[in-house]
């Protein structure tokens, strides 16, 4: 039996008015406490979401911007030195800034995972009402690409988290994390074991959540990358849907139509680190699905 299609808003519009339209498109109104997930940005990183461009939308919903640790050593893997660089980068301007694992963590389940028996993710994610994953898509070197999926999995664990999805389940030590790395795939698959244990966690709680993937500054390399490339192509504009998986494969369907010619390197990125094959294998355990219906918002 075919799953129905899932809805994916786009605009080829980056501005802080279109980032709110493609919301009111998704017709779900968050309310409570609204925790905004968005990447902080490494210092020295370049194409991290900019307070200019986001700040309208997260005041809109009187957001918090929520983060996680770093399990790398820099600048962000800690939660004073977390702190100090979103006030760097201006998220402090318009919103509280919450690092959700400054205060500890918490295990949920991961339901019929192959990879990975739980998640853990910062204590603080359970004060929220409503969520907002909000990507910014650009390549990654060691997933291939990060967008939704990923902001949701490595994005919302806490630091030790992070150690066990990257090492498919051997380690919770980010000390120990670099000399048990898995097979390519595992870690692949074990960024959507996680992802849906957030969805089902936010879901057996009946909160909602919705994802935004901004693509813009598309850089090889990932916003956690403090000598982060320079964009390799043009910006694609922005995709918005309640399915992650769908809005993720959008966000790769736009890079593989793209005449650009710079687009082959992002595409070269991705498909080294085998990041595609994350998307099966997120529709074969229930994220989401592939199949959906693009809607551009802006003949309205």
């Amino acid at each position: 039996m075919l799953m129905d299609k899932a809805k994916v808003f786009f605009t080829k519009n980056i501005t802080s008015d279109a980032l709110i339209k493609i919301y009111k498109a998704l017709d779900i109104e968050l309310s409570g406490k609204v925790g905004v997930k968005v990447s902080t940005g490494e210092r020295g990183a370049k194409g991290y979401l900019k307070a200019s461009l986001i700040g309208p939308f997260v005041k809109s919903l009187n957001g918090t911007i929520i983060e996680c640790n770093t399990a790398y050593p820099g600048a962000r893997n800690t939660a004073e030195d977390h702190l100090e660089v979103a006030k760097e980068h201006g998220f402090t301007e318009f919103a509280d800034v919450d690092i959700m694992d400054a205060d500890g963590e918490v295990k949920i389940p991961v339901h019929n995972g192959k990879n990975l028996q739980y998640d853990i993710i910062g204590s603080h994610f359970d004060n929220y009402d409503a969520i907002v994953n909000l990507a910014h898509g650009k390549g990654h070197a060691m997933g291939g690409f990060g967008a939704n999926l990923k902001n949701q999995s490595i994005g919302i664990a806490s630091r030790n988290g992070k150690a066990y999805i990257h090492s498919a389940g051997k380690s919770e030590d980010p000390e120990t994390l670099w000399n048990n790395l898995p097979e390519q795939i595992n870690f692949i698959e074990s960024m959507a074991e996680a992802a849906k244990a957030v969805a089902d966690h936010l879901e057996e709680q009946n909160k909602p959540i919705i994802y935004i993937t901004v693509m813009n500054a598309l850089s090889v390399d990932c916003d956690c990358d403090a000598n982060q490339g320079a964009p390799v192509m043009a910006d694609l504009g922005i995709v918005a849907s309640l399915d992650p998986v769908a809005n993720d494969q959008a966000f790769i369907d736009k890079i593989w139509a793209s005449k650009d010619p710079g687009a082959i390197k992002l595409q070269e990125r991705i498909d080294r680190q085998l990041g595609r094959e994350i998307l099966p294998y997120a529709e074969s355990i229930g994220l989401g699905t592939r199949n959906y219906e693009l809607i551009d918002i802006d003949g309205e």
